[in-house]
């Protein structure tokens, strides 16, 4: 089995494949080797995708030394199944998958999926790591758009195993369930999207989450690091296990129906109340950005610290909902 990843995009002999070797590529790539397929790594700029895989050796080793490498594979293992790539057709030679990861902009996903269909067979899978282009308008220069689908990770995706299955109009069912397994078998947590709708489900949930509180703060009625709160030690505690679906199923005696019985009046009339779009560039939102720079400084060593704590929380939270999740089935097995 291999893949192939190219400058952020992710191309696989035997599952998928990634184009170009940015953040987003990096992590495809750990995730497929994890899984046991070979990658190529590919980039355009001229010794990009050895210096990825310079990157991803350091990332693997520090992570089997923190007993959170991902698979069955130890770091060697798994980096013996990577190549680098300078020539596009090397790359994706051999590949029946390809996992796109270019940066957001239209026209240039375009021209590489134009560039990549001239190249593979026409029984490969075109997959984009997009993040809110509609499939409809990023394959319409595709000829075979039967095989064409949004795999939208979540960032960063070695640690946030879901994974969102967007397809065109025209995707063939398949396809669908082809990358589904894929995705099941190197560790993720594919969810698939029936059709296609703007920012995918992920992104509107979290977007309604982001226009909620940016108002709530930009009205006066919360700070900044309280909304946050709210979430990380409120509703993020329980979304961490369970969705809002469940949440609700479980918050009544009787569950969904009682629940909806008694609360649908409230949320509601909370619904109604919601104001228009909130600003996110004048005045108020600059106010907003300086609350949060006070909290946390927004130079490089800032964040940077900041975001190592972010991944060695999700490592933990996700070894955790592991050996919980493992520890429950096996309650379960034994009082059968």
């Amino acid at each position: 089995m291999s893949v192939t990843i190219i400058n952020d995009y992710v191309l696989t002999e035997v599952c998928a494949c990634v184009c170009f070797s940015g953040l987003i590529g990096r992590s495809w790539s750990m995730v497929f080797v994890s899984g046991g397929y070979n990658v190529n790594i590919f980039d355009n700029v001229p010794g990009q995708a050895a210096k990825a895989i310079t990157e991803i050796s350091k990332q693997l080793k520090e992570l089997e030394e923190a007993q959170m490498l991902r698979g069955e594979l130890t770091a060697n293992q798994q980096l013996a199944l990577l190549r680098s790539h300078d020539d596009l057709a090397q790359a994706l030679e051999g590949a029946f998958f390809v996992q796109e990861c270019v940066f957001e902009q239209l026209e240039v996903k375009q021209s590489v999926f134009q560039e990549i269909e001239l190249l593979v067979g026409k029984d490969v899978i075109l997959s984009s790591s997009t993040s809110y282009i509609m499939p409809s308008s990023l394959f319409s220069k595709v000829q075979n758009k039967s095989r064409c689908l949004v795999s939208h990770p979540v960032n960063p995706p070695y640690y946030v195993r879901l994974v969102e299955l967007v397809p065109h109009p025209e995707t063939a069912a398949g396809v669908m369930s082809s990358t589904q397994a894929v995705m099941t078998k190197v560790g993720q947590s594919p969810v698939c999207l029936k059709k296609e709708i703007d920012g995918f489900a992920l992104n509107r949930v979290q977007s309604a989450v982001i226009a909620e509180s940016w108002r709530l703060v930009q009205d006066g009625v919360i700070s900044v690091k309280d909304i946050d709160l709210v979430m990380s030690e409120g509703l993020g505690m329980r979304y961490a296990f369970i969705g809002p679906m469940e949440t609700m199923h479980l918050n009544a005696p009787e569950g969904l129906n009682d629940y909806i019985n008694r609360y649908s009046g409230g949320i509601s009339r909370v619904v109604k109340s919601f104001g228009p779009v909130p600003d996110f560039d004048g005045e108020q939102a600059q106010g907003i950005v300086k609350e949060m720079c006070e909290l946390i400084p927004s130079d490089q060593e800032h964040l940077l610290a900041r975001k190592d704590r972010r991944d060695q929380l999700l490592m933990g939270l996700a070894k955790l909902k592991k050996e919980k999740d493992k520890a429950f089935s096996e309650t379960k097995q034994s009082s059968r």
